[in-house]
């Protein structure tokens, strides 16, 4: 399988943002689309292509996502017409994203891909200077480990709403519009899944870091 998928002659791979957001000005490249230059899709998928990617693997995708961000964005073309005028061309393409990642994780007969959120979330690991205590190394291994247990006890509306909040870096009222959830069920849900990483994190960790 190529490392490699197209849209229209535009690789997936070729992200570009800024700060997490979209440089280009989306209302104005739909637009044109919908009136005939179904080529200028290509600055959408360029814009979108990283936290596209970022979600399909933190949902699971694992080595499919480039695959189904292929696809994801596949259908979002073809849905565009659907698309309302003036929202957020992201938290909608999001939602497909997602989407297509539980479509292609029920077919797989896989529930998460751990080793790629686990990554996401906590990022690239510093590194350890020779002359450190490895006492460090052990702790923050032993970290990594409590945050992952901590996340596989919350419910999937939890998770949900953790990874786009944090993962994804989404605003509360874009993570609503990703959800397809009122606000307040999004502070509501947040806070929960908040309290009760704490409470998983405290119990496993408190006795030993005081």
């Amino acid at each position: 399988m190529s490392g490699r998928r197209c849209i229209k002659g535009v690789s997936t791979r070729e992200g570009t943002l800024e700060g997490g957001r979209s440089v280009v000005d989306e209302q104005a490249v739909i637009a044109r689309v919908r009136a005939g230059e179904p080529e200028a899709y290509a600055e959408l998928v360029r814009a979108h292509t990283q936290v596209a990617l970022k979600a399909a693997v933190a949902f699971g995708a694992g080595a499919d996502a480039e695959d189904v961000v292929q696809s994801a964005f596949l259908k979002a073309y073809q849905a565009l017409g659907r698309f309302r005028e003036g929202a957020e061309f992201r938290p909608w393409l999001l939602r497909i994203v997602v989407n297509e990642t539980r479509n292609t994780v029920r077919s797989a007969g896989r529930l998460r891909a751990l080793a790629g959120r686990e990554a996401l979330l906590l990022g690239p690991e510093p590194l350890i200077p020779e002359s450190a205590d490895p006492a460090v190394a052990a702790v923050r291994e032993e970290r990594r480990e409590q945050l992952i247990a901590a996340l596989d006890e919350l419910s999937e509306e939890q998770r949900q709403v953790v990874a786009y909040r944090y993962l994804l870096e989404m605003d509360e009222a874009e993570t609503a519009e990703a959800l397809g959830w009122p606000r307040g069920t999004v502070k509501s849900r947040l806070s929960r899944a908040l309290a009760k990483l704490g409470r998983s994190i405290g119990a496993t960790g408190g006795e030993e870091h005081e």
